[in-house]
C-alpha cells in the first residue's frame, strides 16, 4: 500500500536552527494519527514542513511521489493544512472563504452544501463576514475551506486551542464524519483525551526526534507519558 504522506529522514530548520531531526513516518489512507509532544517538539514544523517553510532536507512524499517544495503542490496532490490560529480572511464572508478552498481544483463530495450540513452554523452565517464569527465558528470555517479542496489527507495543527468544551465536542463529531468520507487525519494537539476519541495510533516528538509511536491505546502508559513528558 502507498501511503497518502511519507516523511524519509526529514530535518527542519528556520534559519540555521534544526527543528527537525531525521524524522520517518507514513500515513496511509483512511487512517487517523496523532503527533503529540510538548510545546517546541517540532509538531507544527512537522506539518509546515510539508508545505516547504522551514528549510527542509530529506523527502516528503505524498502517494509516492517526492514533492519538490513548491507550496502550492500538497494540495493539488491532495493534503490540506487547517493551520494553528485558523488564519480565515476578515473581510471575506463566510461562503467567499470558503470558495478560497477550491483553488486545488480537486473532484470529491465536498462543496458549499456539503460543508454547510456538516457545519450548520456556517449555513445560517453565510453571508457574515469572517471578524463577525465567534472563535468556534472561525475554527469550523477553517477546516470547511480545507475540505473544499477535498483533501485526501486533512492536517490539523491545536484545533482546539481556545475553545469550550461543547465546541470542540461539536468539531470532534465533525471530524468523525470527515473520517466516515475516507479521508485521513494527521491531528497535531494538547487535549490528548481528543487525539484517543479519533486516533488509531499515534507518534511523538521531542525535541525535534520521534522518540515514540504506537496504538493510541499506549498513551495512557505511564512510560510512555514519561518518555514524551505529556
Amino acid at each position: 500500500m502507498t501511503s497518502v504522506l511519507e516523511f524519509r529522514g526529514v530535518n527542519a530548520s528556520y534559519d540555521g536552527a534544526v527543528v527537525l531531526q531525521d524524522v520517518t513516518f507514513a500515513i496511509d489512507d483512511g487512517e487517523t494519527v496523532g503527533l503529540v509532544g510538548r510545546n517546541g517538539a517540532g509538531k507544527s514544523t512537522a506539518l509546515l514542513s510539508v508545505y516547504a517553510v522551514p528549510t527542509v532536507t530529506g523527502d516528503i512524499a505524498i502517494d509516492g511521489k517526492i514533492i519538490s517544495g513548491r507550496r502550492y503542490e500538497p494540495a493539488a496532490l491532495g493534503v490540506c493544512l487547517v493551520p494553528q490560529g485558523k488564519r480565515i480572511l476578515p473581510n471575506l464572508t463566510v461562503t467567499e472563504n470558503l470558495h478560497l478552498g477550491r483553488a486545488a481544483k480537486r473532484s470529491g463530495i465536498w462543496n458549499i452544501d456539503t460543508v454547510f450540513d456538516l457545519f450548520p452554523n456556517l449555513a445560517r452565517g453565510a453571508k457574515r463576514s469572517g471578524i463577525a464569527l465567534s472563535g468556534g465558528e472561525q475554527q469550523m470555517l477553517a477546516i470547511g475551506r480545507a475540505l473544499m479542496a477535498n483533501p485526501r489527507l486533512l492536517m490539523l495543527d491545536e484545533p482546539t486551542e481556545g475553545l469550550a468544551p461543547v465546541i470542540i465536542d461539536q468539531l470532534v463529531e465533525a471530524l468523525r464524519k470527515v473520517q466516515s468520507g475516507g479521508t485521513s487525519l494527521l491531528l497535531v494537539e494538547q487535549r490528548i483525551g481528543m487525539i484517543q476519541q479519533l486516533a488509531t495510533r499515534y507518534l511523538a516528538l521531542r525535541k525535534g526526534l520521534l522518540v515514540s509511536e504506537g496504538g493510541i491505546s499506549d498513551l495512557d502508559k505511564r512510560d510512555v507519558q514519561e518518555m514524551i513528558a505529556l
